[in-house]
């Protein structure tokens, strides 16, 4: 069995009475080796600043590791790991991340996001950034 546990980053700018926000559909999902996984979150775009979803993956012990984006109209990065898709629903305002063939590395905590949230530097693991009006 492998367990997916899913959290979200929510994108909050001082001043906005209404944030933009994304929340996961389930905290822990349950998986077994060589069945696909689907994780889920629903977002609000209150600002219309959204410019794409964002999946990372952390490992006990680790950092988070960005594994993806998708803008809104389903274009992904074309460096997405082997076996990760996406798919946004906007009517559902819904970001999906599907896993093909789960193995047992696979078993991880999983974050959806509005914007960036990690940078490459290994002594400053989030990255802060600033509001845009």
């Amino acid at each position: 069995m492998i367990i997916f546990t899913l959290l979200s980053c929510l994108w909050i700018c001082i001043g906005h009475t209404e944030a933009d926000t994304i929340k996961p559909l389930s905290l822990n999902d349950n998986g077994h080796v060589g069945e696909s996984v689907n994780l889920s979150c629903s977002y609000k775009d209150y600002t219309g600043n959204i410019q794409n979803l964002q999946w990372y993956r952390q490992y006990p012990r680790s950092k988070p590791e960005f594994l993806l984006y998708i803008f809104q109209h389903g274009a992904m990065s074309d460096d997405r790991p082997p076996r990760f898709t996406a798919k946004v629903n906007q009517d559902n305002k819904q970001v999906d991340l599907k896993i093909s063939s789960a193995v047992e590395t696979d078993s991880a905590i999983y974050y959806c996001a509005l914007r960036p949230t990690v940078t490459g530097n290994l002594t400053a693991s989030y990255k802060n950034l600033p509001c845009q009006n």
